[in-house]
């Protein structure tokens, strides 16, 4: 028989109750298991730019030693956040966050652990449909509300205060049924992760000294192909292929004019056939044509530097595409005749985008993944090969009053970068690496191609801790980040909190 039922208007936090209650009356083991099956991870990192200081060397290389960093350098920055993600959802019976990626994955109402004076921002992805939201209140800190299944919201605070606090959803009745966990901030600085396979990071230092004047000459170029295990992200390795044994390969320096003889070895260990292609060659491939190398063999091509300019070299064996996200690529500077202006520190560093077949964020060995690659899809975003690279492992470093010069290239092999230092303007711009053309002057960002270059120059006017980005900022929580440290005073008459001195 049909009960006719009087009609009620329901508020949307009466209406997110009543799904809320319906859902854990029919929750259980079952209900949990299709839960975490049916929503895959799409993970944050735990811990932006969390490649260790201590990493072990290839073999038969020296292990890098970065610069001692001043206690303090590594303090709150907005743009390189301490990230966690939380996905709502049911288990046990009851309402409750559950970890995604790094080691909160998979974890209900996980203890999210930081460090004094850390910046830590919370991602909060509706899983089932209620409404809900995350607060911190001893932080001040609460979220907007997420209704819909797969809204998503964050909250940020910095972790000026330790001790234990609690994280829980303020929506009527949902802390009471389960959501809600504990924020442990604890003293001092976070200690370096500790590395489990080579550093493959390119030290940004590491550079061919300036040629200046002098007449062409024969330069000997020797480049050695190796596939090595190396350390992606914190608990996280990849098999890299590399120019000796780094991303990116070596910064190769010459004049306009030189002759340019390539020595390309492919080590013996390899599984691959590999080649190297010049962007300042010209002839056939860049030299690809003359240079496909079986493992254990050596091949040579010889070119006439012939255009000034900075120029990317990367492998060009199919699929070309997964050499180089594999990390085969790297930039070579044709001076012009006398050189470059004088400056006093040079940094040299690229872009790139790897492929994994486990989500960003995922531990242990990662596999590249063929489909992702050709859809355009990565899961890391990094310069120099790593997260971490150039913040962790090898922050550029600069002086008050120094000029210095950044060699910049995107290996890709895909993605456009919007090259960007937070915090300062570019004074010089070499447009697309060319070096035929006036610089341009007074410039925020650089567009830079896949498989392009450019050079920027600018002086150090003030103290502080400046961010390298690519400005498409969503790449930042893919492992996009790099740090420009100057030592001093951290308010001045160029910026200063308050209002202006009178």
């Amino acid at each position: 028989m049909a009960l006719n039922l009087p009609k009620f208007a329901f508020s949307r936090t009466a209406k997110s109750v009543l799904v809320a209650v319906a859902l854990v009356l029919i929750s259980g083991g079952l209900w949990q298991s299709k839960l975490l099956s049916e929503f895959p991870l799409c993970i944050s990192p735990h811990k932006m730019a969390s490649i260790g200081s201590a990493v072990a060397a290839p073999a038969g290389a020296p292990a890098a030693t970065p610069a001692p960093m001043k206690e303090g350098a590594m303090a709150s920055d907005m743009h390189a956040p301490t990230v966690f993600t939380l996905r709502t959802g049911i288990a046990d019976g009851r309402m409750v966050y559950i970890g995604v990626g790094g080691d909160i994955n998979g974890a209900v109402n996980p203890q999210l652990l930081v460090h004094e004076g850390e910046t830590v921002q919370i991602n909060l992805i509706n899983g089932e449909g209620a409404e809900h939201d995350i607060v911190v209140d001893q932080y001040g800190a609460r979220s907007n509300r997420v209704v819909g299944k797969g809204a998503s919201s964050a909250v940020t605070f910095t972790a000026s205060k330790t001790g234990e606090f609690a994280y829980y959803c303020s929506a009527p009745g949902h802390r009471e049924a389960g959501m809600q966990g504990r924020i442990q901030v604890a003293p001092g600085l976070r200690t370096a992760a500790v590395a489990t396979a080579a550093d493959i990071t390119r030290d940004p230092t590491d550079l061919p000294a300036p040629i200046g004047t002098r007449p062409p000459q024969i330069v000997r170029v020797d480049l050695r192909t190796v596939e090595v295990t190396g350390q992606l992200a914190d608990k996280t390795t990849y098999n890299y292929w590399t120019f000796n044994g780094k991303v990116p390969g070596p910064m190769v320096r010459v004049r306009v004019g030189d002759t340019v003889e390539v020595h390309l070895k492919n080590d013996e260990n390899s599984v691959m056939t590999h080649s190297v292609d010049f962007h300042a060659a010209t002839g056939p491939g860049g030299g690809a044509e003359f240079t496909q190398t079986d493992p254990g063999q050596e091949k040579i091509v010889t070119f006439k530097a012939l255009v000034p300019g900075l120029f990317v070299y990367h492998c060009a064996t199919p699929s070309v595409p997964q050499h180089i996200t594999n990390g085969m690529y790297g930039m070579i500077l044709v001076e012009p005749e006398g050189g470059l202006p004088q400056v006093d520190r040079e940094f040299y560093m690229m872009q790139g985008e790897i492929y994994t077949a486990q989500p960003f964020g995922a531990h242990g060995d990662q596999e590249m993944d063929y489909e992702k690659l050709i859809s355009e899809k990565p899961e890391y975003f990094v310069f120099n090969g790593a997260v971490g690279a150039l913040t962790k492992s090898h922050p550029l470093r600069a002086s008050i009053g120094e000029t210095i010069r950044i060699y910049f290239g995107v290996g890709g092999p895909n993605f456009t970068s919007s090259f960007h230092l937070i915090g300062e303007i570019f004074d010089h711009v070499y447009q697309s690496g060319g070096l035929s053309s006036p610089p341009l002057a007074g410039v925020q960002t650089v567009t830079v191609p896949p498989g392009g270059a450019t050079i920027v120059d600018l002086k150090i006017q003030r103290a502080g801790r400046f961010t390298l980005v690519d400005h498409a900022l969503s790449r930042i929580e893919r492992g996009l980040a790099g740090f420009l440290i100057v030592d001093g005073p951290s308010e001045d008459g160029i910026m200063h909190a308050g209002p202006a001195q009178k």
